[in-house]
């Protein structure tokens, strides 16, 4: 395609068996699920001399390590390759060839592209021949990146690098659901006993020695004890020396009697196995004896897996392993392992809540987040790279139908998993319903209707008699009056409203629930909500039967209302509704543009728009969406809440702008109706996904320093209403 637009990543790659091959092969298809065909990461692949490895198809180029005319080579066919942006390198010494990696530069000289560095190794107080290498690469880069703020601060003390040309981007770690040890063991049917791993490719820095030499002393405590070693004996050192420090350390096994407790698993895993293994394990041990390993890819596995790790003080360990997550020992120290060891399994609950620490800890590193990352800094040196679309997630109901029971959709949940204690609401079942009729639509797959079903059930058992409904439900599934009269239930009512409505009008749903929904809506239509966004709701269902007359009267009536409440907040600087802006503000506009469209009345245009725009300017931010904050909302004269941003918000202007899109037919609507989206898509404050890729659901919310990882009903629908949209 002409238009096509090409990252090239020069690095090792899998069916290579390497660290970095590994890492290369899991960004660059981070990267494509999220941009290809807009934009892909292809690759040139470091080859090792004498190998002939078979790899991707669409692989960019192939360089020998040891030729140095293949460095010139490649860098002339990437200049020759207009589509060709940006090169992005993945550095580690020993994958080029020449003194310290100097073939490199061959390349970077003839390169005439733009040069992202992703420094692998960072080494402290560098020999002057190492000092020499990485000045002439920093020379030629427009931009580094590494993974650990310790890896900055060498490069800005020790090699006297500019910080302002330094990032930090963590190594990615694989999205997957938190499951407790116990879980894990079951999948894999582990026996129930406390187990310790080590994974990686074996070499002698590893130190595993020093780990079957701490186990005697917890074995007596321990009797039951198991300790995997993962991964098969490193190519290079394989080929070096055959699989010597193996069978040195099967040697120290049986000198120790532990052949019952220890054992090799000599094999390179694929990475969804790999990390079954690791949900199995209670403890991961890193014995690393490199003090200058400046990320290890393992240890941020074990993390992201949510398990307690101890590890050896290596620079990664010392920024990630706080006593919250785990515990640092010495180098070479036995006994120090030993000590934490039988610290940490002696505390069950100890045990558990450090594991949950590290998967809390860990989730802005999924590879997601990593990869939006990696194309915010690319953009700086090749702006095009910025203006790319992102692909929309594959719909998925997983998590909806993991909330709901036989009685309704719960209202909250712990992470992934439902929390009953809290029980249900009418606006959450309401929600559900209305999600379900709109992926029948788009889709028309009867699995959705059972759950219809349920939810219209809800409805019913929520009815209060004179067109009102009840909101609050207990976890008994009794009304709970008290919460009842704690709130106000317009809102709740308007929107139970919209649903119905939305599956009464829908020609293509059956029968039996279009009857269901009209008998429950059909004696409230003298209701008048006094609410600005229960008005705004209820309009939006009322524009499902606009046909009818009395359906014309309703909008009409509420419409004039919102307006009145407009002239009645309104200034010069202010067009709005209310004297301050808090949740799902462009209902308020969307309304009024729906009203539009019925009645032909140009106030109603004028105002939905002027409104629109206005809430357009106090939201976006640099053409990224910044949904008002809860925590203090935005108040006229005053300063707006940045965090505690709710999924509904964005939701709500997704929605707004499509319909703004449809009235006018503006494309600047469109795109920012996309951009509002992409706010679940990692484009918001945190530069980090609210959407759950593995459940289907969504985060609760952005606040000041993390995303809140439960995943309720509210967001999760609000998430799946603005996906149905586009």
């Amino acid at each position: 395609m002409d238009n096509q637009t090409i990252i090239a990543c020069l690095s090792t790659y899998p069916p290579r068996e390497c660290g970095i091959a590994t890492f290369s092969r899991d960004l660059i298809t981070a990267y494509n699920n999220l941009y290809l065909p807009g934009a892909e990461m292809r690759v040139v692949a470091m080859q090792a001399p004498g190998s002939s490895l078979r790899y991707p198809k669409n692989l960019l180029g192939i360089i020998n390590q040891d030729d140095p005319k293949s460095y010139i080579s490649a860098a002339r066919k990437l200049n020759n390759n207009k589509h060709v942006k940006l090169v992005s390198i993945q550095h580690e010494f020993g994958i080029f060839g020449g003194l310290w990696g100097e073939y490199l530069e061959l390349f970077l000289k003839e390169l005439a592209k733009p040069i992202v560095l992703t420094l692998h190794t960072v080494l402290p107080n560098p020999e002057p021949i190492v000092l020499k290498r990485m000045a002439a690469l920093e020379s030629f880069a427009s931009g580094l990146i590494v993974m650990t703020n310790r890896s900055r601060q060498i490069l800005v003390n020790d090699y006297h690098f500019p910080e302002a040309k330094i990032t930090v981007i963590p190594h990615g770690i694989h999205p997957l659901l938190y499951r407790s040890p116990e879980q894990g063991k079951a999948k894999l049917l582990f026996p129930k006993v406390p187990t310790v791993s080590t994974f990686g490719l074996l070499n002698k820095n590893k130190g595993i020695e020093y780990i079957i030499l701490s186990l005697p002393k917890v074995i007596k405590k321990f009797p039951l004890l198991r300790y995997l070693i993962i991964g098969e004996t490193h190519p290079v050192v394989k080929k070096a020396e055959g699989d010597v420090y193996r069978e040195q350390l099967k040697n120290l096994v049986r000198k120790l009697k532990l052949t019952n407790h220890v054992y090799f698993v000599n094999c390179y895993l694929p990475t969804p196995v790999l990390l079954k293994y690791l949900q199995a394990t209670d403890i991961y041990i890193s014995g690393s004896l490199d003090a200058v390993q400046a990320v290890s890819g393992t240890l941020s596995y074990a993390l992201g897996t949510g398990r307690a790790v101890i590890s050896t003080k290596f620079p990664q360990a010392q920024e990630d392993i706080t006593p919250e997550v785990g515990a640092l020992v010495p180098f070479r120290n036995s006994g120090a392992i030993s000590k934490a060891l039988i610290l940490l399994l002696s505390d069950n609950k100890l045990l558990v809540q450090m594991g949950q620490n590290a998967y809390f800890k860990t989730r802005h590193m999924i590879w997601p987040n990593v990869a939006i990352a990696y194309a915010r800094y690319f953009s700086r040196f090749a702006p095009e790279l910025g203006k790319q679309y992102k692909n929309l997630p594959p719909v998925k109901l997983n998590h909806i139908k993991n909330l709901t029971d036989n009685f309704g959709i719960f209202q909250f949940a712990r992470l992934h998993v439902p929390d009953p204690r809290y029980g249900y609401t009418l606006d959450d079942n309401a929600r559900a319903l209305m999600a379900m009729a709109g992926h029948y639509k788009k889709f028309r797959q009867r699995r959705v209707l059972p759950l219809m079903s349920i939810y219209l059930k809800f409805i019913a058992k929520a009815a209060a008699g004179g067109g009102n409904f009840h909101n609050y439900f207990t976890a008994g599934r009794k009304v709970d009056l008290s919460a009842d009269t704690r709130d106000s239930l317009e809102d709740a009512n308007a929107r139970c409203l919209y649903a119905l409505m939305a599956v009464a009008s829908s020609p293509i749903l059956p029968k039996y629930l279009r009857l269901k929904a009209q008998k429950l809506y059909q004696s409230p239509f003298s209701r008048e909500f006094l609410s600005p966004r229960s008005a705004a709701l209820y309009v939006k269902g009322l524009y499902l039967l606009r046909k009818q007359a009395y359906a014309r009267r309703a909008i009409i009536k509420h419409c004039d209302f919102l307006l009145y409440r407009y002239k009645q907040s309104a200034t010069t600087k202010w067009p709005w509704f209310e004297r301050k802006l808090t949740y799902s503000n462009a209902l308020l506009s969307e309304a009024l543009l729906l009203g539009y469209l019925v009645t032909g009345k140009k106030q109603y245009f004028t105002v939905g728009k002027k409104t629109l725009d206005f809430l357009i300017g106090q939201t976006f931010v640099d053409g990224m969406y910044m949904a008002i904050g809860q925590n203090g909302w935005y108040e006229r004269g005053g300063r707006r809440a940045e965090f505690d941003q709710q999924p509904e918000d964005p939701a709500a202007m997704v929605q707004a702008l499509k319909t703004m899109y449809a009235v006018s037919g503006q494309k600047k609507y469109a795109d920012l109706m996309r951009a509002a989206f992409y706010w679940f898509l990692g484009d918001n404050v945190l530069g980090q996904f609210v959407y759950d890729t593995v459940t289907g659901g969504c985060y609760d919310g952005v606040s000041r320093q993390q995303t809140n990882l439960n995943q309720g009903a509210e967001s999760s629908l609000s998430y799946l209403l603005a996906r149905l949209s586009l």
